[in-house]
């Protein structure tokens, strides 16, 4: 067996292996170097603005030319400019994907979809008047965007200990917090269905109802909101 020291650049170092009289070829890795995306920048940092919808927004407002000489974070291997990017999308995937199988995931949403577009359609030449016709959403992305503001909670029970006692005490939510249980909310009520039922069917309805600020989750939005009222006398805790 004869062994030989190849250098590929400054960055992976190879020994390659050959055995006669097969002549197989092994390469071992010795030395990798590499520099990942940093997880933590410092505050003066922006997030990096890719879409075309939030430049225009920005060249409007004027805001544009006082972040053109700040520093910016670099972009995601997700983050795209491309018109058929939808982050909240790209969210709700990554929330129904189990296990890693982020195709299966995508699957079942992109089927959800198709069966909102269908009883949408079917609702649109079911209407009569064109009134009735211009307030059916054709659109799925639409209606998940609706649903989900819908779904998000503006408060939160916070449990504070005082005296041996747990109160519950209302408060403010943050927007990240919010956008959160509104997508679990929503794929638990998907999830609490009977057998039969499979999940794009379940979810397409669960997604209409709530656009329609109807069906479970909004249900327990308001319960929520409902119990954070009838707790407002301990609101002075989260100060003490």
């Amino acid at each position: 067996m004869s062994n030989f020291r190849y250098k590929v650049g400054p960055i992976a170092k190879c020994v390659f292996q050959t055995q006669s009289p097969r002549s197989n070829l092994w390469c071992t890795l010795m030395q990798y170097r590499f520099y990942p995306r940093p997880t933590s920048f410092p505050d003066y940092f922006q997030n990096p603005i890719f879409r075309k919808e939030d430049q225009a927004k920005l060249i409007e407002s004027n805001e544009l030319t006082k972040l053109a000489a700040l520093p910016v974070k670099p972009p995601a291997a997700y983050e795209t400019s491309s018109v058929y990017h939808d982050p909240l999308v790209s969210k709700l995937i990554n929330h129904v994907m189990k296990m890693g199988n982020k195709k299966l995931a995508r699957n079942l949403v992109e089927k959800a979809f198709e069966n909102i577009k269908r009883i949408q359609i079917e609702r649109y030449h079911l209407a009569t008047t064109p009134e009735e016709k211009a307030k059916v959403v054709l659109n799925p992305k639409d209606i998940l965007h609706k649903a989900v503001e819908n779904s998000k909670p503006l408060l939160q029970l916070l449990p504070i200990k005082r005296g041996g006692i747990t109160y519950q005490v209302p408060g403010p939510i943050t927007e990240k917090r919010s956008l959160f249980l509104a997508i679990k909310w929503l794929l638990e009520a998907t999830n609490d269905k009977e057998r039969t039922i499979h999940f794009p069917e379940q979810f397409a309805w669960e997604l209409l109802d709530a656009a329609n600020n109807t069906g479970k989750v909004v249900k327990r939005k308001q319960d929520i909101h409902r119990q954070c009222e009838a707790n407002r006398a301990y609101a002075h805790y989260r100060w003490q």
